[in-house]
């Protein structure tokens, strides 16, 4: 389970609290499996809906590897079970020979014709695509649902997109900003609140920018390009996050929440997870450019450290990171590599183009180069997120 924490989302702290869940290890871990249990199970939920449309039988669904916990057997003979290991999940349908959908030949050359209808490696094309991106897909429906929900019965923050300070120094000041300028436009798109102004600054980095403020009756433009800056958050964590140098103060009289009627909201959940999405690509775009560094790609440490940091904030905050986990879960499901759902698809494209599917060899070989390249991921994760948590350093002065 990968997530890629960018520091640019961190809007959780302008939500209500309600209540914390304390500083012990249940504070990390309780969060942690609420967080990972929904993302989870709406992304194997979106497989199992669209595989009982189209008739597959579905042997086995399970939250979690490993040895069962418990579960039981509803009426069509699906296992629902909770396992033990909670790193993830799995929808396994008659004929795979594992839980990433690879088919069992040996199992499926032996079955008789009158008995294919419900397998899901016999059904047509579009349908075993259909199921496949539909855990993705339920994914970012997830987060839209999510967004939603927070932006109709909790609301967002908005504040006019007003300098009230100049930090000395600061791209702001180099540009001619001055205290009461009031941001309109950046680069030719109308600005309405400062938390937009905010976005388009944190999203473009060593990148300049024209702004267009009034100054009084004035209309001024200013070209600014936002640096790149480490700021610790109030749990002690550093970011890297570009900054204008344009202070806004915090108070009644210059911010409101805004409560939203559900069809905005949708549309609004729509354009967060839109957001959260663009971001994370380029975020990834830029590890392989050399413009990013790969240290904010965490693991389930670094998930548990989140979860349990922003639980503290309040409840709101967790459903909001749970949407920004769910975006992560889905996009990185998505990369065509093999174990992955996006690996499938790759494999059902290759199949509309040729007219028939993969050799088995060429299947196999690509299933062992995808599991080792999640591995791979997987343990980098895991050590950015010991590197993070300073589990070296505490190793090191313990020994030393």
């Amino acid at each position: 389970m990968l997530y890629v924490w960018d520091s640019s989302l961190n809007a959780m702290d302008l939500l209500a609290g309600i209540g914390g869940f304390g500083e012990s290890i249940w504070g990390y871990l309780i969060p942690f499996l609420f967080v990972l249990t929904v993302v989870v199970f709406f992304h194997e939920l979106g497989h199992f809906t669209v595989a009982r449309w189209c008739g597959v039988k579905v042997d086995v669904f399970s939250i979690g590897f490993g040895r069962e916990i418990f579960g039981w057997n509803d009426k069509h003979g699906t296992r629902w079970k909770l396992s033990w290991i909670p790193l993830g999940g799995y929808v396994k349908f008659a004929g795979d020979e594992n839980a990433a959908s690879v088919p069992d030949r040996e199992r499926l050359s032996h079955i008789p014709l009158e008995e294919r209808a419900g397998l899901f490696h016999f059904k047509p094309l579009s349908q075993r695509a259909a199921v496949v991106a539909a855990g993705p897909a339920a994914n970012f429906i997830l987060a839209i649902l999510i967004f939603a929900g927070i932006f109709t019965f909790v609301g967002r923050t908005v504040a006019t997109p007003v300098a009230d300070e100049v930090t000395p120094n600061s791209a702001a000041a180099l540009a001619g900003f001055v205290a009461g300028d009031r941001i309109v436009a950046i680069d030719g798109s109308p600005i309405a609140s400062f938390e937009e102004m905010q976005r388009v600054v944190s999203t473009n980095g060593g990148e300049e920018l024209v702004f267009e403020v009034m100054r009084g009756e004035e209309r001024v433009t200013l070209n600014a390009t936002p640096r790149v800056q480490e700021i610790t958050d109030r749990f002690g964590n550093v970011h890297r996050i570009p900054m204008l140098g344009i202070v806004r103060k915090v108070d009644s009289a210059n911010i409101e929440v805004v409560r939203s009627d559900p069809f905005t909201a949708v549309w609004l959940g729509a354009k967060e997870t839109w957001f959260v999405t663009e971001r994370t690509l380029s975020y990834i775009g830029g590890i392989f450019a050399g413009t990013e560094d790969a240290d904010q790609l965490g693991g389930p440490l670094r998930i548990a450290q989140v979860s349990g940091q922003v639980a503290t904030i309040g409840f709101a905050a967790l459903i909001s990171m749970t949407a920004m986990l769910s975006v992560s879960i889905g996009l990185l499901n998505l990369f065509p590599v093999p174990m992955l759902d996006g690996g499938h698809l790759l494999y059902y494209a290759v199949e509309a183009v040729r007219g028939r599917p993969l050799g088995e060899q060429a299947q196999e070989y690509g299933f062992r180069i995808g599991l080792a390249l999640v591995m791979m991921l997987m343990i980098f994760a895991t050590w950015n997120d010991l590197v993070h948590l300073q589990v070296f350093s505490f190793l090191s002065d313990l020994f030393s």
